[in-house]
């Protein structure tokens, strides 16, 4: 079964196993307005919870990406490349970024529940 967290930066991750979907929120896209460019991170590359692995660019604004978790770059979704829109489209499923093999299960109880990233948008608008 797989859960849905979330980072006060506004990306989620779909955690399966020892692995997770990284996107950006609904709230982020909307706030970001229509997506133009994405780029995505290299395959098999490494990040830390808190780094940059991708840069999404709107008409508004450019905006960086960051690993929710420590882990290896497993997947990218290269519809993103030829198609940025999907962003916008269906932010929580197939405007995904990339897939991360979590090094490190115990960095996911850092990350807010749906709860969580509720009240948190509630203390933005």
């Amino acid at each position: 079964m797989s859960v849905t967290l979330f980072t006060k930066d506004h990306e989620y991750i779909v955690v399966d196993g020892d692995a997770g979907l990284v996107g950006i929120t609904d709230f982020a896209q909307g706030q970001l307005g229509d997506v133009v460019f994405v780029e995505l991170p290299d395959l098999g590359v490494q990040r830390k919870k808190g780094e940059q692995a991708a840069v999404v660019e709107s008409v508004k604004a450019a905006s960086e990406v960051y690993a929710p978790v420590t882990g290896e770059i497993v997947a990218v979704n290269e519809e993103l490349t030829d198609n940025p829109a999907l962003v916008n489209d269906d932010a929580h499923g197939k405007g995904w970024f990339f897939k991360i093999r979590i090094a490190d299960p115990s960095e996911l109880s850092g990350l807010l529940d749906q709860a969580g990233y509720d009240a948190l948008i509630a203390s933005l608008t």
